[in-house]
């Protein structure tokens, strides 16, 4: 675990382990950039439509997922990232709004890793309707792939993302869309697995009912999930060639939501 500690906590060094003076500057650099970052990355979705815009806004403002991973530096130096499930492309259009609006023009907050800048991203989503929206607001810069997770081909990356997905994937394909992960990274590479913990009481259970809330409000129907504990979790992790720390990622919300931040061994 020292190499772990030492990889993915790099973010965490830079930005203060003494939580004073330095975490006060973050937060003051974080709040005078937000609004031009958002502003930046949800600019795309206008000639896509009301509702893909304003979801956009919603998500990236509220959701404390995306500031981690530019305040942890989590993705910082990685040259080819894998989105998967990647929906309507909003952690692509938070990347290029990072290091093309904030980070190229020096206005990136200074105790923070350096913004991700990645040579390629890709993306599989299986909805027509969110891989059409990716496509119209984000261009051939952003490869988006209509298929399932569960059988699509998942070629290498030096990162891969799975963002509040896995768990709409039957149990046993969770295994093997793990070990076809573990295939496409090499030694050292990256797996941001976020999920909802099972054993989070009744915030789990009131993310499950967002999630069905959700998954009706955009016309998609009921859906069965196939959730786990977070140690269930690390340990299928483990069994298919992850080291992992978890993360709480549901700051300011009622989720039960955990990042679990994986390299491959």
């Amino acid at each position: 675990m020292p190499e772990m500690s030492r990889r993915a906590g790099s973010g965490r060094q830079e930005l203060g382990a003494d939580g004073g003076v330095s975490g006060a500057v973050a937060h003051r650099d974080w709040v005078s950039q937000r609004a031009a970052l958002l502003d930046q990355a949800c600019e795309p979705y206008r000639k896509v439509g009301r509702f893909a815009y304003h979801f956009a806004r919603g998500k990236l403002r509220g959701d404390p997922v995306f500031r981690a991973i530019l305040e942890l530096g989590l993705l910082s130096g990685h040259r080819c990232i894998l989105d998967l499930g990647c929906g309507q492309g909003l952690l692509a259009a938070w990347l290029r709004a990072a290091a093309h609006c904030c980070y190229e023009r020096d206005t990136w907050p200074r105790t923070w890793p350096p913004a991700p800048c990645p040579e390629s991203m890709r993306g599989i989503e299986l909805m027509g309707r969110e891989v059409d929206w990716a496509r119209c607001a984000l261009g051939p810069a952003f490869e988006v792939v209509q298929a399932d997770i569960g059988s699509a081909v998942f070629g290498s990356a030096d990162a891969v993302v799975i963002l509040d997905v896995l768990h709409y994937v039957p149990a046993q394909a969770q295994l093997e869309v793990l070990q076809r992960v573990r295939a496409a990274l090499p030694v050292g590479g990256l797996l941001l697995l976020r999920v909802s913990d099972a054993s989070g009481g009744l915030r789990f259970r009131f993310t499950q009912w967002v999630d069905q809330a959700m998954l009706l409000m955009r016309g998609y129907g009921r859906v069965d999930l196939h959730c786990r504990s977070i140690e269930q979790w690390r340990q299928l992790l483990g069994e298919y060639g992850f080291d992992t720390r978890a993360e709480p990622m549901s700051h300011g919300t009622p989720f039960a939501n955990v990042l679990l931040i994986a390299l491959a061994i």
